[in-house]
């Protein structure tokens, strides 16, 4: 396993790096890209996060957990559900998640599992799905929910989920992750208000990226949020929230206004 991270050495310039216990060593590219290390470092403590990749697209998958379907008495799909946020939706660990000019409505979390794409992907068959997912990471697929059906002719999921900061990525990616064992935890200022297994997962990470990628194009540095259980709720103004994967870390932001 291997942990990398984007970061801010204080001069305001991204940089990719690999994080060994209390240091950071850079590299010239992201861990996807067979980067050079640059011979340079920095402790841990001296540095600044960043969201972990700059992803062409976030493919946000819907219905992806048993424990949901039933709650909601939706049967499980035969092939994943999705929408896509866009790129300017991103937002890091740290970053202020920004209430939509003239919305009023409720604003929602999401704690999620995210796959990091480590190669391009475009018709993968299942069995070789593992050999594209470069990593994994943590998302909050943030949402404007009173958008979804504010048109009764169409719903609108990308507009609720595109705004930017709605697409929170981090604190890190985590190669060789295994998912398998793992849990979800996200808590509102405090308060936990979200803990399933992703062990729960209808579509398993490699039959997504097989599945997908014969929707599209898969690209090094994509991200597919793998979709959310129960407790999903509204965050208000000032509120902190954060979503924990053990293994992989902890990504926090706090809520505009």
């Amino acid at each position: 396993m291997q942990t990398w991270i984007r970061f801010d050495a204080g001069d305001g310039r991204p940089r990719m790096g690999r994080l060994d216990g209390e240091r950071v060593f850079e590299y010239d590219g992201p861990g996807y890209a067979s980067p050079n290390p640059t011979g340079v470092s920095f402790p841990r403590n001296e540095v600044s996060l960043l969201a972990p990749c700059e992803p062409s697209k976030i493919v946000a998958l819907w219905n992806n957990f048993r424990a949901l379907a039933q709650k909601l008495g939706k049967p499980e799909p035969a092939h994943p559900l999705f929408l896509i946020k866009p790129a300017t939706s991103l937002a890091g660990p740290g970053d202020t998640i920004a209430r939509p000019v003239g919305y009023a409505g409720k604003i929602v979390f999401e704690g999620e599992l995210g796959i990091v794409i480590g190669r391009v992907c475009r018709d993968v068959p299942a069995a070789d799905a593992a050999s594209h997912i470069f990593g994994y990471t943590v998302v909050n697929d943030v949402t404007a929910a009173d958008l979804i059906a504010e048109d009764p002719n169409f719903a609108q999921w990308c507009r609720a989920k595109g705004f930017d900061t709605f697409g929170c990525l981090g604190p890190a990616i985590v190669t060789g992750f295994d998912w398998r064992d793992a849990s979800v935890v996200t808590r509102l200022d405090g308060a936990e208000r979200q803990r399933y297994p992703l062990s729960d997962m209808i579509f398993t990470p490699e039959q997504i990226v097989s599945r997908l990628s014969r929707d599209m194009t898969l690209m090094p540095g994509d991200v597919i949020a793998c979709g959310t259980s129960l407790g999903v709720g509204s965050m208000k103004a000032g509120a902190v929230v954060e979503v924990r994967i053990d293994g992989i870390g902890a990504l926090i932001n706090p809520v505009g206004g």
